[in-house]
């Protein structure tokens, strides 16, 4: 029999059990993971689709290379200039300019500078929906300085003065910028670097702390002469080069001279043989130009009676120094005399005065672009009733013995002594620009016309500037055989040079003139110490190249 205290325990089925808490738990955050997840994906589809769609380059035709340029269409679009974007606030321009230098600020923003010759000015290309992208910002960005780019864009007054450009009213808001020509390898200095002053020592940046540089040298410069060519002083010098030309021209032009062009091919070496280059010609030998004298008085003798020339000039003369070239531009003119050599003496007086006053007047603000990068005192010469300073050989040789050179070593005034004569003049008489006459005629040419009272001496003279010889001049013999006499004294066969004698035989006018080196007068006008920042591309002792 069974006992009664002993129940039995109902049996339960764990299948049809409800889940634990634990289990519970864990289902929950598995749910919670997998919905983070789901958003998650929805969030990272989000800014996919987003960043495609930032992606998409409204901006493409507004920017990027230009095809090269072969002359393919002619649209005619007017092109602007940067000097007259001071006058044109609000109006939208087109123009070709070179990138001087570029700055980016994010990805959003990049400032320019841009440069036609020696005018510049600020641009500014700036994120716009439907407009600017950010992808042409980015490749703006990366354009390489001194690459040639075509810009159109807004023309707006700028809040403050933009010190870093030419003009520094406005700014230009870009629109499109496209590539014309870039830039292959590096250049060989900065424009920056070969825009800063000789005399600067330290830059500094925007925080006022010193900066290093680099100083471009003379040499670098010339070896690389096409980028240095850019900087702004020397478009500016160039420009006055240019300038000088022009008020030599006019003026011999409105006193009645005629321009001729004559042969720089001779058959004998005209003034002296050992500084004159000897070429092949055919089966001879040639000599190249020293100056266009013999022509210029062969044309006084076929009555053209007041002749000029701009032309080169050759002198093998190895002549290393701050002033001497071995091809230079001549400004040369001739012309007969009624009754003293000083007729010629004063005309080239008066030329120069009117060149003098043409630059300041005229060139003002080029001549101030120049100074920035070589300081100067400002060229001085005498006006009024007391007119150019005009002393005699002798008295400028009284003038150094004063001053404690010894007259028994001035025979001649060499270069140290021509310098400190032009400090003794300025510091006496305020003038940077004299004239001395009578040179003794052993110093000159065997074409020079003997003074009449004393044969020692003759009718020439030189001018100066800031103590440095700028034209050599004189009467010239017209009488053939006092010109063959001083020939042979000179050493020169008269029978090698038979048609220019020749010339005199057929009977010729009394006359003189002057050769005027041009790089000189720029150099010593603007004080920039060295012949070769006058010429663009020098031929010294050294250089053959560029």
């Amino acid at each position: 029999m069974a006992d009664p205290q002993q129940v039995e325990e109902p049996v339960v089925d764990d299948a049809n059990a409800g889940p634990s808490k634990n289990e519970l738990k864990k289902r929950q955050k598995a749910l919670e993971k997998e919905q983070k997840a789901a958003e998650r994906a929805a969030k990272q589809q989000e800014l996919a689709a987003q960043k495609a769609a930032a992606e998409v380059d409204y901006a493409t035709e507004f920017y990027g290379p230009l095809p090269l340029h072969q002359s393919q269409t002619r649209p005619q679009l007017p092109r602007a200039q940067i000097s007259s974007f001071s006058a044109r606030d609000g109006e939208t321009v087109l123009f070709r300019a070179r990138v001087q230098t570029s700055r980016a600020q994010g990805n959003k923003m990049v400032f320019l500078n841009l440069r036609q010759r020696s005018d510049s000015v600020q641009a500014l290309v700036l994120v716009a929906p439907e407009k600017v992208s950010k992808q042409m910002v980015k490749w703006t960005a990366g354009l390489a300085d001194e690459s040639i780019v075509l810009v159109q864009g807004v023309v707006r007054k700028s809040p403050e003065p933009i010190k870093s450009a030419s003009v520094q009213d406005v700014e230009i808001h870009v629109s499109q910028v496209h590539l014309i020509s870039g830039i292959e390898g590096r250049l060989p200095f900065t424009l920056e670097d070969a825009s800063r002053a000789d005399t600067e020592e330290v830059i500094y940046d925007a925080d006022g702390k010193p900066q290093q540089f680099n100083r471009v040298l003379l040499d670098t410069r010339l070896n690389s002469r096409v980028i240095d060519l850019r900087t702004p002083t020397n478009q500016a010098v160039f420009k006055l080069q240019s300038a000088i030309g022009d008020l030599f021209r006019q003026f011999l032009s409105s006193n009645g001279f005629l321009e001729i062009h004559s042969p720089k091919l001779q058959g004998a070496a005209t003034e002296s043989g050992a500084s004159v280059f000897k070429v092949s010609y055919f089966k001879g030998n040639a000599f190249l130009a020293q100056s266009p004298q013999l022509a210029k008085q062969m044309a006084i003798a076929a009555d053209f009676e007041r002749v000029y020339e701009i032309g080169p000039v050759f002198r093998a003369e190895d002549s290393n120094t701050h002033r001497h070239l071995t091809e230079f531009m001549g400004l040369d003119l001739e012309m007969t005399i009624e009754e003293h050599y000083h007729e010629v003496m004063e005309l080239l007086d008066n030329l120069f005065l009117s060149i003098f006053r043409g630059l300041r007047e005229k060139y003002s603000n080029e001549i101030a672009i120049v100074g920035k990068q070589f300081p100067a005192d400002e060229f001085k010469w005498r006006e009024g009733p007391e007119g150019t300073l005009k002393l005699t050989f002798r008295q400028a040789i009284d003038i150094l013995v004063e001053d404690g050179v010894p007259r028994e070593t001035l025979d001649d005034i060499n270069t140290e002594n021509e310098k400190r004569l032009g400090r003794l003049v300025k510091a006496k008489y305020d003038t940077d620009y004299f004239i001395i006459d009578k040179f003794p005629m052993e110093l000159r040419p065997f074409y020079t016309m003997p003074d009449s009272e004393d044969p020692t001496l003759s009718n020439s003279y030189d001018f100066f500037m800031r103590g440095e010889e700028i034209l050599s001049g004189a009467q010239r013999i017209h009488d053939p055989a006092l010109l063959a006499d001083k020939m042979r004294s000179k050493g020169v066969e008269p029978d090698s040079m038979k048609a220019y004698i020749d010339a005199f035989r057929m009977g010729c006018a009394p006359h003189g003139g002057g050769g005027i080196g041009l790089e000189r007068v720029l150099m010593l006008f603007l004080k920039l110490n060295n012949i070769r920042r006058a010429s663009m591309f020098p031929r010294d002792p050294k250089r053959l190249d560029p």
